[in-house]
């Protein structure tokens, strides 16, 4: 045990923690005055010499942020934060792998009734487009 004790007094963990302390208050201060639908889309990386430093997850969230900054600023001396300036920056996420497309079928039951309604709509588009409709169900 005393050795994974003294790993944790290591400079570089200390730094670290020092760190990740310092952009959890910045990121709870973000989520406190950023709009909720800005907020889902970026997050704080720090405050630093009167700079709040924002991360956007595109360039659209980026320039609605910049938008904002005004109202940000007396958010954010309300909340009691000596803050000058914000600055933000974009950093785009990896696309996530592209999910599978699922095929959806009609069942025997529905298929049966757009093809009855199809028949009666016979010779319009709408007739048409469900007769194929229901010949795919199938």
């Amino acid at each position: 045990m005393r050795q994974f004790n003294s790993l944790l007094k290591q400079p570089e963990l200390i730094a670290l923690n020092a760190r990740s302390i310092e952009t959890e208050a910045a990121q709870k201060i973000w989520v406190a005055i950023a709009p909720d639908n800005l907020a889902q889309f970026s997050h704080a990386s720090s405050i630093k010499n009167k700079q709040f430093t924002i991360f956007a997850d595109n360039n659209t969230v980026a320039a609605k942020i910049k938008l904002f900054i005004p109202s940000l600023l007396i958010k954010l001396e309300k909340q009691g934060c000596e803050v000058t300036s914000i600055l933000v920056k974009v950093q785009v996420k990896s696309t996530p792998l592209a999910k599978p497309k699922v095929i959806k079928k009609l069942s025997a039951h529905a298929a049966d009734e757009i093809n009855q309604l199809s028949k009666k709509l016979s010779g319009t588009p709408l007739g048409d487009a469900l007769a194929r409709l229901a010949t795919k169900a199938n």
